[in-house]
């Protein structure tokens, strides 16, 4: 059991993250007019990296506590400057796409929060003497 809920549930947890980074990194220069800030596709690559350098964090639980409090932060930004303005867009597709987003962003930010809390558990553990 301990291998399904622990290093399989990371890697599924991580595949979206590796896959959507890798798509940030591939694509920024049409990505880049989604970003409501300036910068536009700079901050496409910053994400896309940190996308994919927290897939590899949940996996290998290397800076593993660190690395989810940030990602579970980035996906709140996400949400509130990205997703919910779709939310209320008057356009219909753009309304169920951003409310589709904001499910997904929100259920990964709890994934992450979760797995943050595991990691720091297990960093504090004393080994058997």
């Amino acid at each position: 059991m301990e291998l399904l809920t622990g290093v399989v549930a990371r890697i599924l947890f991580s595949m979206p993250f590796l896959a959507f980074g890798v798509r940030h990194l591939m694509y920024a220069g049409q990505m880049g007019g989604m970003v409501p800030i300036p910068g536009g596709a700079i901050w496409v690559y910053i994400t896309g990296i940190a996308m994919v350098l927290a897939g590899i964090a949940a996996i290998t639980k290397f800076q593993g506590r660190n690395a989810m409090l940030l990602l579970a932060l980035m996906l709140f930004i996400f949400v509130v400057s990205v997703q919910i303005p779709a939310m209320v867009s008057s356009d219909a597709m753009m309304k169920m796409a951003g409310t589709v987003s904001t499910y997904k962003d929100l259920g990964l930010m709890g994934g992450a929060l979760l797995l943050a809390g595991i990691f720091d558990k297990e960093s504090k553990k004393t080994p058997a003497a």
